[in-house]
């Protein structure tokens, strides 16, 4: 046997979706249903676990076997179960070092992260079941009690076994069309090297990070109270019986003059300045009350193991055009940050339960609780935190890539881009806090929204009016930041020529370090790093302005699969962010071995022995792999020798 195919159904009454597959499995209901398998590509088979069969031993014994691949769409989810049934110790898992995902090979082409939605796609014969939503429903999760079902929780193969031969059925076709992914696939195989990180990708995940439950329980608590104090302050000052309500808090609005179209965070923030005092203390509330800071202490209480871990925080190649990673249940990636100076005190008080302290000293406890969400997360005993960020790492990819060399030359002196960005494009000195530092907010903004191909409307999404920015000032701003770098203006129509030519000609070209090459149907970019980028049936096409452009079909803003448009400067924020994301891979597989539990955008968080040394974490990180030779590179270490927490990651 050299592959083994597999696909599991299974039963929890721990809802999945909330608590993640590793909390799952702890659950004491938890059981698996159904086994189907193929050997390298045989008749799929289904083990009736539910009603009494049993795996066949050389299957049993493949599991553990090394020498033996396998195969699963959404691996994690497969191994951590079957780790469970094998009868694991807590916290320890099948190694994944045997184990490969088509779901990872399905995103490396450009393809949607479902089974159901990959099959409708490539066509496949055998599609996934339409029915199976329904099935599992049925048969893996709790049922409510009726009279009809006899006050029943949860329904057993008997109690419907017309449906469950329906399910069994259903499980060997999801074990088919998995089959046929790969062979659909064959041509373009992964590489073996990401395939690794995948595995490192699958250890971090196992790793899990600790949480202070005893804080994530108090803030739970505090926030349930600030809800409830904000709500009646609101319904005192309104008379309105939900003032939570959009359409209530509209007809409010109405009623006192005031007419708007939305109550986003935006919208209401302008109209607090706008409006009278006793309207604008009833809109600062709600604002208060919108804060969300609690849904990620409660997403910790979901998912955190039996051991305080929270583990399956990390998608791989989540965002498939670029091969980043995705945040699942508590989404570190989107983490709120903290500038409070007196953060210990605050902290604190929530864990010693103080409301009133906190309601006296801190004028809004949402935004308090939001600013603490980083610190519930904190080393084991006799461990610290170790954080390694890279800095203005697209920054510097971008002009590695397009050769501007006077960013070049700022990085390598240790300067500040905002203001050697702004000395750039106005033509004078620059210093933060000194020579002409009202200057570096333009710098900074110009730079946070131009690098891609960014104009006028993408300052203004960036927050640049909000800044301070006339409108008058924004295209002048746009001219001076690309004549200031007209290399990596010639990158972006480079790049949108090279995949022009490529598509037209169904050929290969090459600009920059970058190779694109149009066959069987895909437009694949090949970085400098040897991984591919996959756009499923390019086209040209023509854009809303009436000029050439590119099309291709992918998961779009709305979540669903459809036919998206690019142009060069796209394909290169791709390409830099692809790339940012090698270069944070590489360092990750260099750091392997010093126990990374997290990772952040472009941060590594390291659970360490207090002995480590920073320095020693900055120098490795900071390596620049062969394929990336003339890119400088910066890390920034933080450590929590002091705290029982990391403040600042």
């Amino acid at each position: 046997m050299k592959n083994l195919e597999i696909d599991i159904e299974t039963y929890s009454s721990v809802n999945l979706s909330k608590a993640g597959v590793y909390r799952y499995v702890e659950s004491p209901d938890f059981e698996i249903l159904l086994f189907g398998y193929s050997i390298d590509g045989g008749e799929v088979k289904v083990i009736d676990l539910a009603c009494g069969e049993r795996i066949p031993q050389e299957v049993y014994d493949a599991l553990e076997d090394d020498s033996v691949t396998k195969w699963t769409f959404n691996a994690q989810f497969e191994r951590i179960c079957l780790s469970k049934f094998l009868g694991y110790e807590h916290g320890t898992y099948l190694d994944p070092d045997s184990w490969k995902c088509s779901m990872v090979w399905s995103a490396y082409m450009g393809l949607p992260l479902s089974l159901e939605g990959v099959g409708v796609v490539l066509g496949l014969e055998k599609q996934k079941l339409t029915e199976g939503k329904e099935l599992i429903k049925y048969f893996c999760t709790p049922c409510n009690p009726t009279k009809s079902n006899g006050g029943r929780t949860r329904n057993l193969p008997q109690h419907d076994m017309e449906k469950w031969e329906r399910f069994k059925a259903y499980n060997i076709r999801d074990v088919e069309a998995e089959m046929q992914i790969q062979s659909r696939l064959q041509k373009f195989p992964v590489p073996d090297f990401v395939w690794d990180e995948y595995h490192l990708d699958q250890e971090i995940n196992d790793r899990g990070i600790l949480v202070d439950m005893d804080f994530v329980e108090k803030c739970i608590a505090i926030d349930k109270v600030s809800r409830g104090s904000l709500m009646t302050k609101m319904q005192v000052l309104t008379s309105l019986t939900n003032p939570n309500s959009v359409v209530q808090m509209k007809g409010w609005l109405s009623d006192n003059g005031i007419e708007t179209d939305t109550l986003g965070k935006k919208a209401v923030a302008a109209l607090i300045d706008e409006v009278p005092d006793d309207m604008s203390e009833v809109l600062s509330l709600r604002q208060k009350l919108a804060k969300s800071s609690v849904r990620k202490y409660q997403a910790m209480k979901n998912s955190v193991c039996a051991d305080g871990r929270v583990r399956g925080m990390f998608q791989f190649y989540g965002a498939n055009r670029t091969g980043r990673f995705a945040g699942r249940l508590v989404q570190l990636q989107n983490l709120p940050q903290n500038h409070m100076e007196d953060l210990d005190e605050a902290r604190g008080l929530v864990r010693c339960g103080d409301y009133d302290s906190l309601d006296l000293l801190y004028d809004d406890i949402p935004d308090t609780l939001s600013q603490l969400i980083r610190t519930a997360f904190i080393p084991t005993e006799n461990r610290t935190f170790i954080v390694a960020d890279f800095s203005a790492i697209e920054a510097r990819v971008i002009a590695w890539f397009a050769g501007e060399t006077w960013r070049a030359d700022v990085f390598a002196k240790g300067g500040d881009i905002y203001c050697a960005s702004a000395s750039q494009m106005f033509g004078v000195p620059v210093e933060k806090h000194g020579v002409n530092g009202h200057l570096r907010q333009k710098g900074k903004i110009a730079e946070l929204a131009l690098g891609y191909g960014g104009s006028v409307g993408a300052l203004k999404a960036m927050g640049a009016l909000e800044m301070g920015l006339s409108e008058e000032e924004l295209p002048e701003l746009v001219s001076a930041w690309r004549s200031s770098n007209p290399n990596i203006v010639r990158f972006w129509w480079d790049v949108d020529s090279a995949v022009k030519k490529a598509i037209k000609g169904k050929t290969s070209t090459a600009t920059h370090g970058v190779h694109f090459s149009c066959r069987s149907g895909m437009l694949f970019i090949t970085l400098p790093s040897g991984r591919v980028l996959s756009y499923v049936k390019p086209r040209m096409g023509e854009n809303k302005f009436g000029g050439e452009s590119v099309t291709y079909e992918g998961v779009g803003g709305t979540k669903k699969w459809e036919r998206l448009e690019s142009y060069g400067p796209k394909f290169v924020e791709n390409i830099v962010q692809a790339t940012s994301r090698d270069i944070l891979m590489y360092a990750m597989k260099t750091l392997r071995c010093c126990s990374i539990v997290a990772h952040v955008h472009d941060e590594i968080i390291i659970e360490a022995d207090p002995r480590m040394s920073l320095d020693a974490v900055c120098e490795q990180m900071a390596r620049v792999p062969k394929w990336a030779e003339g890119l400088l590179l910066r890390t920034v270490a933080i450590s929590a020798k002091e705290k029982s927490f990391c403040p600042l990651w």
